[in-house]
């Protein structure tokens, strides 16, 4: 049996169920967008590039740590290698007691994932133009908002731009949660702040608008007692269950807040996390959501290729038609509604593009369909980086609040790092607004406060030099990004 971060290796895995590659054989769909594969492809590796080098530099580094000159080589292959500079602090008492591994390995990986930041916006404004859901084409649907509550596991990390091919803007917020078990009651104070902002005009364009609620949950094809969602057990029933207990909790809060028919849509989403397919659940006419009746992609995929564009189109709409007609333990009361059947139908087509990625560039299903994070984001997550498996995010605005999601974390991370003698990397982030006076410090106080939770919550993970955290902090409405708190404590000090 495999622990939570356990890796399987390619060779067990079967290939893609959409479409195999065989000898004369093309797995080439008339709906998809090879372009805008092709440039995610480049993001891809340009940003797994910048983690890629790390293990190597550091192995190196190692070998000629004792001699006279150390510190200058080590500075000068850093740069070579990694494109910055490491911290003289851990390199300069090398030759007395040996380099801290550990140390330089969580840091690169905190550097690493500074330098992603502060390069999103040169590194994404390729592919951001070819989404098709864009801001223009949700607000065609009636939603002036779109809030995503995915679960916090990694392989979901790309959720918007390569799953849903849904271009990352102001009118869409993720919240990750450890399976994708949202705070209700911060929920409700959300779409409270946002149903304002419409009242009042401070939403361009959204006077008679919806707010669109949206949970994700995950699940593993090819290992599913092992590999689906670690909050749940992989128990995909289970996973399906809460997670629209939570949306329809939701509903139930605001319509009692707020009276009847003041709630949100909603819409529930699995994804396979081993070939980027997804289950759109059909909400019916009274906005309900039934958990038997769904559309899958990985069928729809091999149910359509090789017809041309209309007709795959025409297919899909057709199989969204039956499913809405369904009965028995799928039956639903009455069809979507036109704004939703809108929105279903271009994000069920954008997913063919995803499928047909991972056949073209991870050979049908990914090599590593479990746990590969770089590190642990607890407090608030950068959307700037939008890719799969860099990091495992744990929501929270203390410790104990958000302890069952960096509980989660830490198991994920035993398995993947001290196993192999490796630190478990935390970075505590959180955003504050240069506009109200004193909230930079604020949120600097914020972070001492969870670094510090977190050591004494796995006080012997901390002790043994087995946690190391880094503080963050962003601005959301300046240029300040993923500023290490330490490096601005010591820039002031000199």
């Amino acid at each position: 049996m495999r622990s939570a971060g356990a890796l399987a290796p390619a060779a067990e895995l079967p290939a893609n169920p959409a479409c195999v590659i065989g000898p004369g054989q093309r797995c080439e769909h008339a709906l998809v967008d090879p372009e805008l594969n092709r440039l995610l492809y480049a993001y891809e590796q340009r940003v797994r590039g910048r983690f890629r080098a790390i293990s190597e530099t550091l192995k190196v580094l190692s070998g000629f740590q004792h001699e006279l000159d150390f510190v200058a080589r080590a500075q000068r292959l850093s740069l070579d290698r990694l494109g910055y500079e490491l911290p003289e602090s851990l390199l300069e008492n090398a030759w007395v007691a040996g380099l801290d591994m550990r140390a330089l390995h969580a840091w690169c990986i905190f550097r690493s994932f500074k330098e992603c930041i502060i390069q999103a916006e040169a590194d994404q404004a390729p592919w951001r133009q070819r989404m098709t859901l864009d801001a223009e084409f949700i607000r065609s649907c009636g939603y002036h908002t779109v809030d995503i509550s995915p679960c916090a596991d990694g392989r979901l990390q790309g959720l918007l731009p390569f799953v849903f091919r849904l271009a990352p803007n102001d009118a869409v917020y993720v919240k990750a949660y450890a399976g994708a078990l949202f705070d209700v009651e911060s929920d409700v104070a959300d779409w409270t702040q946002r149903e304002l902002q419409r009242l009042t005009g401070g939403i361009p364009e959204a006077a008679t608008a919806n707010y669109l609620k949206v949970a994700v949950y995950h699940f593993s094809t090819s290992n599913p007692g092992h590999q689906g969602c670690a909050a749940h057990g992989s128990n995909d029933s289970l996973a399906v269950e809460q997670a629209l207990g939570r949306l329809n909790e939701l509903r139930a809060a605001i319509e009692n807040t707020y009276g009847r028919g003041a709630a949100p849509e909603v819409l529930l989403v699995g994804v396979d996390t081993d070939i980027d397919a997804i289950r759109v659940h059909l909400p019916d006419a009274n906005g309900d959501v039934n958990p038997y009746r769904y559309v899958d992609t990985g069928t729809l995929y091999r149910d359509t290729l090789g017809l041309d564009a209309a007709s795959a189109r025409s297919r899909i709409e057709q199989t969204v038609a039956e499913a809405e007609r369904a009965d028995g333990w799928a039956q639903g009361d009455g069809e979507m509604l036109p704004g939703m059947r809108r929105l279903v139908l271009r994000l069920l087509e954008a997913n063919l593009s995803q499928i047909e990625y991972v056949i073209q560039h991870h050979a049908g299903r990914y090599a590593v369909i479990g746990h590969n994070e770089r590190f642990i984001c607890a407090g608030e997550a950068m959307s700037e980086l939008q890719l799969r498996n860099k990091f495992y995010f744990a929501h929270l605005d203390t410790v104990e609040e958000g302890a069952a999601d960096m509980d989660v974390g830490i198991k994920i991370f035993t398995g993947l790092n001290i196993k192999q003698g490796l630190a478990i990397p935390v970075l505590v982030h959180f955003h504050y607004s240069s506009r109200v006076p004193g909230a930079r410090e604020r949120a600097v106080a914020r972070c001492k406060r969870v670094k510090a939770a977190i050591a004494a919550r796995y006080p012997q993970l901390h002790e043994k030099g087995l946690l190391h955290c880094q503080m963050a902090v962003s601005d959301l409405h300046g240029s300040e990004r993923c500023a290490f708190v330490e490096d601005a404590a010591e820039d002031a000090g000199h």
